[in-house]
């Protein structure tokens, strides 16, 4: 069930005109090393962020799965990058960021949770010079790309991505999309702030104000990524935006794991989870890597019976 606080601003997404305009963020770079502690810490994988970091892992897993090399374009502290990398043994994954804080910060990460699949680089996302033509098989960034000062940047980011990827590889890219009103942005951004930090509140308002429009995103995918790339968004209010190449079927093996996941998320964060799951698959994004048949349901019952038996 949606939550009766989003039913005003869904209303008003609905009816209302654009208002909005975009304030790029003040900081292109997080630099200081207390500022991403406090990002870092907020949004680790068991926090507000879960359900979101669940539905991309899932969604990303079925866009890049049986990929030898991807690399995750403004990877951060590597949060989702980890939970991704763990759902994707056989691939290798590199994280690239403007932020030396950020990315010792993710070094951390990724060693606490023992993965050796993944390496990390120092770089701009509109310029991966360090990536020669048709290289890599798949590129994914997530909640980075309202980061980029213009839409030329933005531009320029796509046509790296086209540049170093692989005939047929793969793409999945999602951030937020701009909304109509400041009255939206303030409900969605501070909808959580009884359970996380005012800075992640903060961070959350100023990245929505400096979204691009989903017609900016649809119409520099059309010009710059590979006519495989389809553009999604959330039904009616574009608060979430993903750009993808066709998912595959997942192994029943990664399936399971991601339903169990699932049913693991508190009460409050499943709920967010369904929210997004819902709104998107209304918005046209299928299939769905969540949805499990009874055979991955009793694999699911079988591997819980043998954890708590060993």
């Amino acid at each position: 069930m949606l939550r009766l606080a989003l039913f005003p601003v869904i209303a008003r997404e609905f009816f209302g005109k654009q208002t909005l305009p975009r304030e790029p963020e003040p900081d292109l770079v997080m630099l200081d090393e207390e500022q991403v502690r406090a990002y870092s810490l907020a949004g680790r994988i068991d926090g507000v962020m879960s359900a979101a970091y669940l539905f991309h892992s899932g969604q990303a897993s079925s866009v890049i799965h049986g990929a030898r090399l991807v690399i995750d374009l403004g990877c951060g502290p590597a949060t989702q990058l980890a939970q991704i990398a763990a759902l994707n043994p056989d691939s290798e994954f590199v994280g690239i960021d403007l932020s030396p804080a950020m990315l010792d910060s993710a070094r951390r990460h990724v060693a606490a949770c023992g993965l050796k699949n993944v390496s990390f680089l120092h770089g701009d996302i509109t310029r991966l010079s360090q990536f020669d033509n048709q290289t890599v098989d798949a590129v994914i960034s997530t909640m980075v790309l309202h980061h980029l000062p213009t839409r030329e940047h933005l531009a320029a980011c796509f046509s790296e991505i086209s540049r170093v990827l692989k005939p047929g590889g793969a793409v999945y890219l999602t951030d937020f999309g701009r909304l109509k009103s400041l009255y939206s942005v303030i409900r969605i951004a501070y909808m959580n702030a009884d359970q996380q930090p005012h800075i992640f509140s903060l961070d959350y308002e100023r990245s929505l104000r400096a979204a691009f429009l989903y017609k900016e995103f649809e119409e520099t995918a059309r010009q710059c990524l590979p006519t495989s790339v389809r553009a999604y968004s959330t039904l009616i209010a574009p608060l979430l935006i993903i750009l993808r190449t066709a998912p595959r079927t997942l192994p029943e093996d990664i399936r399971v794991r991601l339903d169990r996941f699932r049913m693991e998320l508190p009460k409050r964060y499943r709920r967010d989870f369904e929210d997004l799951r819902l709104f998107l698959r209304l918005g046209g994004l299928t299939p769905d890597p969540f949805h499990t048949t009874a055979r991955t349901r009793r694999q699911r019952r079988d591997v819980d019976g043998n954890e708590r038996s060993a």
